[in-house]
């Protein structure tokens, strides 16, 4: 059942969000306003080293006032494709500088509210540069044993909702321990 969208007007903009109200119908012709905002979209990457590790970002989110294990992401430059913004993210936020990138997962984690989409890529090594360029981002960059991934989602120590997406694929595609299936494009990548 499709909802229909009437109008739409922004209620605050400014350069990283819009935020906005919807007049909409739903299938039994009731109307409502419904709040929503708009992003510009992110991308990010899920780097692995060959040694069943996968490097995270330890970080502080004022805004849930939470710590937390995250694969490096971040916006994409005006201009910029998503590929090279995931690799400029990860070597900002970790000083490590991925190995070639390919399309992991294009995700909406918050479409019942938000437009905003996620880029993310994988790449199997990387080559460290230095310490990251953008030092207020996290406050540890930790190689991280992907057999320790549910663990620390189980205790809350992984709550992203992009970074679990992305770990637990992972570990789909290549279980601890076990051969990783060939490298293959997925619906909805970039």
């Amino acid at each position: 059942m499709r909802w229909q969208v009437h109008s739409e007007r922004s209620l605050f903009a400014d350069p990283w969000l819009d935020i906005r109200v919807a007049d909409v119908e739903l299938p039994d012709g009731r109307r409502l306003d419904h709040r929503l905002v708009r992003t510009a979209p992110g991308a990010g990457a899920v780097v692995t080293d060959g040694k069943e590790r996968v490097l995270l970002i330890w970080r502080h989110r004022f805004i849930t006032d939470s710590w937390g294990w995250e694969i490096p992401l971040g916006g994409i430059d005006e201009g910029e494709q998503p590929l090279v913004a995931a690799a400029r993210e990860v070597e900002e936020e970790t000083g490590w500088r991925p190995g070639p990138l390919r399309p992991m997962l294009c995700l909406q984690p918050t479409n019942g509210f938000s437009d905003s989409t996620h880029h993310i890529y994988r790449a199997d090594t990387a080559t460290h540069i230095g310490p990251p360029s953008d030092p207020w981002e996290a406050e540890r960059v930790e190689w991280v044993p992907t057999n320790g991934i549910r663990k620390l989602v189980e205790s809350g120590e992984i709550v992203c909702g992009t970074t679990i997406s992305c770990l637990l694929y992972l570990l789909l595609e290549s279980p601890p321990g076990g051969a990783a299936p060939a490298a293959r494009a997925h619906p909805g990548t970039p």
